[in-house]
Order: structure tokens, then sequence, then C-alpha cells
């Protein structure tokens, strides 16, 4: 099944598609590229590589004139086994192309491999979080949990509650991932949330406390509390005493699922940025529920995500139902990257209605900003 087009076209209500996955090849076409499937995880590691060896970065620097097998290992002292196995498999992977024979040079592929930032994230957190432990996907549908969860060195039901205390260089990998995508949305977000003049904002899920600084930056005012689990605020107090908004920051430590998890009444706003993902929709809804019977009739909630429907082309789509199956394997083994039309449906039975549904938010997010159904 491929897509028909390189853009998805959304409806007048922006939650459903009027195109999407066709099968479109022909026989021949279709075995080609299931035959290429069946070697992904093979050519993802070849890929990586040819980056982190040196090798792709030869080919780079030589790149008008072309550059031979020999000389890359002359000039990194690489066996010359290696260097010509991985150039060759880099021909069908698409990185490099010869220029004559036994001359490569790069293509515009490799070059994205080299110095895209979105590329060089992605591969990372595939190969430092996600690789070993997707050989479980199987036990992790089949039985409803994180099966591949070990394989990090974590024996627990779920990822969060050991995000600061893993190992480098997979924590690294994993925020690096987090943050690359919502530190993208931030800008344009605050604008968004800031067109009202917010007193009190609750962060739930805040993790490191990036947003409720920039809150805090952005708008002189404004007093945030961040809701999360306990080491997730003690890194939070650590950045925000850092920057001395400990007056205008505070935390409440607590499980989003527990039944005792009271939040402040006081609050005109409620902001939670790739945090519903992380949940399944029977959670997503107990977790709403419990915002809607402790905030005012007149506050406003405002939910940031990554819905794969949303995207605007196919890579970005790809990588969120990549990243869906990192949910099954290691996060919790029952959440994934939704559909627009999922989390909707869901915010309206709780009893909340969109009132403003925004897209592309810096780029790959969606704010949908909610309020209580008006009982009139």
């Amino acid at each position: 099944m491929f897509l028909k087009s390189r853009s998805f076209t959304k409806d007048s209500n922006k939650n459903m598609l009027k195109e999407y996955y066709i099968d479109n090849l022909n026989a021949r076409e279709a075995k080609e590229e299931i035959q290429k499937l069946s070697f992904y995880p093979m050519m993802f590691q070849a890929a990586r590589v040819l980056k982190s060896t040196g090798i792709l970065k030869e080919v780079y620097k030589k790149r008008r004139v072309g550059i031979t097998s020999k000389q890359i290992v002359e000039n990194l002292s690489l066996p010359y086994y290696g260097v010509n196995m991985l150039l060759e498999t880099g021909l069908t992977i698409g990185v490099v192309y010869l220029k004559e024979d036994d001359v490569y040079t790069l293509t515009k592929m490799g070059y994205h491999l080299l110095f895209d930032e979105a590329t060089e994230v992605n591969i990372n957190f595939t190969h430092d979080v996600c690789y070993k432990a997707m050989f479980h996907l199987e036990e992790s549908i089949l039985e409803e949990k994180a099966a591949g969860l070990h394989e990090i060195g974590i024996n627990d039901k779920t990822i969060y509650p050991h995000l600061s205390a893993m190992q480098e260089p997979m924590k690294k990998s994993w925020f690096d991932f987090d943050h690359y995508y919502s530190d993208r949305a931030f800008p344009e977000a605050l604008k968004i949330v800031f067109k009202e003049d917010h007193k009190h904002m609750l962060d739930i899920g805040g993790n490191t406390g990036k947003w409720s600084i920039k809150c805090c930056e952005y708008n002189p005012t404004v007093n945030m509390t961040i809701v999360d689990l306990p080491k997730q605020w003690e890194k939070a107090k650590e950045n925000i005493k850092q920057l001395g908004f400990e007056d205008r920051i505070t935390g409440i430590v607590g499980d989003v699922l527990s039944k005792d998890l009271a939040l402040p009444s006081d609050a005109d706003a409620v902001w939670m940025s790739q945090f519903l993902d992380c949940f399944s929709e029977e959670q997503i809804g107990h977790i709403l529920t419990n915002i809607y019977n402790n905030i005012s009739d007149d506050a406003v909630v405002y939910i940031q995500d990554l819905f794969w429907d949303r995207q605007k082309d196919f890579a970005a789509a790809y990588s969120l139902h990549g990243t869906s199956l990192y949910f099954t394997a290691i996060a919790n083994g029952n959440s994934k990257m939704y559909h627009s039309r999922d989390m909707i449906n869901i915010i309206k039975a709780v009893g909340f209605e969109v009132i403003e549904d925004i897209d592309e938010v810096g780029e790959f997010h969606t704010i949908l900003k909610c309020k209580k159904v008006s009982k009139g």
C-alpha cells in the first residue's frame, strides 16, 4: 500500500483524509518493494555506520571529484573490507552513487543523512532506544504490555518513571527526540496560548520544565504549576531554580492516572504537549475527566499533539507510525500516535468542546483548544 501523492488532503472538518494509501503497484513492483522491507533493519544499520565511522563524511569532502574505497581506507585507517562493503551497500540504500568504477560521490539522500537534524535525531532514537526492544513487538501486541522495556535496562510496566535515570547515550537520544519536536512548536504555541491573558496555567506532564519556563519568559505575570512524576519534577525543579523562576513555577508530584490526584481549581488554563499520546484511549478519558472535574467552567484546555492524519507529507506520518511502535514495545504497551478524529471523540465524550483547531504549529503539531460544553 503506497501513497497516491506526497501530500495529504484534509476535508473541511480537518479530521478525515480524502486520499490516503492506495494499492497502485503492479505485481513486479510490489514484490520488489516487499523485498526491500525484508532487509530494512540491516540497511538502517549500514546507513548509520556509514555515518558514524566517518566514511560518508569522506565521500562528502570529495563529492565533486569522487573518492575511492582505498582513499577512504588511507584517510580513516579503517579495514578495506568494511569500507568497501559499506560503500557497495550504500549504493543500494541510495546514499552514494558511482561517478565511475570504484569512485564514489554523495547523493541527496546521503547529504541529508549527514546534515539533517531531524534525521539524526530519529536515527539515534531508533538505534539507542528502540532497536533491540523491537524484537519483542509481537509479544507486546499479543500481551498488551511493553515487552521490550527490559532491553533498555528497565524492569517496570512503563518507561516514564525512569526517564531521568536512563543510561547514556540512550538518555540523550530519548530527550533529543522528545525535545526536537516540542521545542520547534513552542514559539508559535506561545503566541497562540497568550492571545488570552492567562494568570495561572497547569502544565500537565511538564517533564524538564521547558514549557513552563518558556511561558514565564514570554509572559511576565503568569504563574505555572507543573504536574508530573517525582523524578521528572526533581529535574524540572533544578532547571527552574537555575533560571530564578521558583516564585512563579510550582509543582504537584503525582500520577495522573491516580484517582486521588487533586488539581488546583483556580487555574484558568491547562496545557498538555505530547502528553496524551502516552496513554491508552481509556486512560486519556480518565485524565481529561479529572481535569474537567477540577477546573472552572471558564478555564481553557490546550492539547498540543502530533496527529498522523494532520501531517503535510508522507515522511512525517511515517515517523509517527514508527513512534507508535515505540509506545507499543517500550513506553507502555497501550498507547500510540493518534488519528485526530479519535482524540477529538474522547474530548467530546468527556464533556469538552473544541473551540479552536490549529494545524502545523511548528510544522508538525496541532493545538486543540477546548472548553467545557456550555450547560445553557
